[in-house]
């Protein structure tokens, strides 16, 4: 079996550039970790678009295969905790940064960055759902634990909303009935946004360009995956005690704002960190998702894609073309 060959999505250096080509790779080229898998499933998301077009650096070491998510079967472990038949996902914790990742038939993983399967979730789905979908839904239990938001009280934001987070997101807390508002540059995607559960949509535009450090309040919560003017413009917008859960950078990664939200307001910024999160914490978002994602929401915002069709994605994804969560089947 080691001299078996698979094909892997695999980032180089050409010339000073990342570079990202289909290689057949074997067993024994994979990294020398505890447990070996055998991926079915992957995902695609922003921080895989910037690795596999070369428009961000996000491979920190070379050569590296693309990822940052996967989902599939133990097929051996050295690990006491994980045996052969074992269902397993892997989301961030270094994939496609410092450690290979899900763009591979099979991949050699840390025993600690294994997660079992959600029980109620397929590979497919757990994929669907992805690194985006947990993400949002860390940020819906970031704003439910600070205590402010509640179904039906104020509006709860959520920008980048026809991306994979946005998506999710909207879908998580329309389903616990709160009242969203959706945020998106793309006005043929309000249709399928109001299917999804939101109730307004407002365009991009009116928080995207540079505004004052203090505005009328409208903001109950906010999910922002966007940055820069744009999260400014929401902390200044946000309601007296409430909370934004901020957990990207589409626009930017500076925040040209004051202290003015947080002194005057009250208003608390609250990081969302999925890469490198603990496992209690992945674990209770995973038992989020199983108990408020509709299913057959989940099927409508996703779309299946092969593994061939990843460099061709990357850029869309990056363009802003896409639309929800993208599964790529490995298998």
């Amino acid at each position: 079996m080691t001299d078996q060959k698979f094909q892997a999505l695999v980032i180089r250096d050409a010339d000073g550039k990342p570079r990202a080509g289909f290689e057949d790779l074997t067993l024994a080229d994979l990294p020398d970790n505890d447990v070996l898998v055998e991926i079915s499933h992957s995902s695609l998301n922003y921080k895989d678009g910037l690795a596999i077009s070369g428009r961000g650096r996000i491979a920190r070491r070379l050569p590296m295969v693309g990822g940052v998510d996967l989902a599939g079967t133990v097929v051996s472990s050295r690990a006491p905790e994980w045996k052969t038949g074992d269902r397993v996902v892997v989301n961030g914790w270094g994939l496609s940064e410092t450690e290979w990742g899900g763009y591979s038939r099979f991949q050699s993983i840390r025993a600690g960055h294994l997660t079992r399967l959600p029980e109620g979730f397929t590979p497919a789905e757990a994929m669907a759902i992805g690194t985006a979908g947990y993400t949002a839904a860390l940020c819906v239990l970031a704003l439910e634990d600070w205590g402010v938001i509640s179904p039906d009280d104020g509006e709860v934001l959520v920008t980048g909303a026809a991306g994979g987070v946005g998506t999710v997101a909207i879908a998580l807390l329309a389903r616990r009935g709160y009242n969203v508002t959706a945020s998106t540059g793309r006005e043929s995607e309000h249709d399928f946004l109001r299917g999804l559960g939101a109730r307004s949509i407002i365009a991009r535009d009116e928080l995207s360009a540079p505004g004052k450090m203090l505005q009328a309040e409208r903001w109950s919560g906010a999910v922002d995956a966007v940055g820069s003017h744009t999260l400014a413009n929401i902390l200044a917008q946000t309601r007296y005690g409430a909370a934004v859960a901020a957990c990207g950078l589409a626009q930017g990664a500076d925040l040209p704002t004051s202290v003015m939200p947080h002194i005057l307001r009250g208003v608390a910024l609250l990081g969302i960190d999925s890469v490198m999160a603990p496992q209690d914490k992945r674990a209770r978002a995973w038992d989020y998702l199983v108990r408020h994602l509709d299913r057959e929401t989940l099927k409508s915002l996703t779309t299946t894609a092969k593994l061939g069709d990843v460099p061709e994605l990357a850029n869309t994804i990056l363009d802003g073309r896409t639309r929800g969560r993208y599964v790529i089947e490995i298998a």
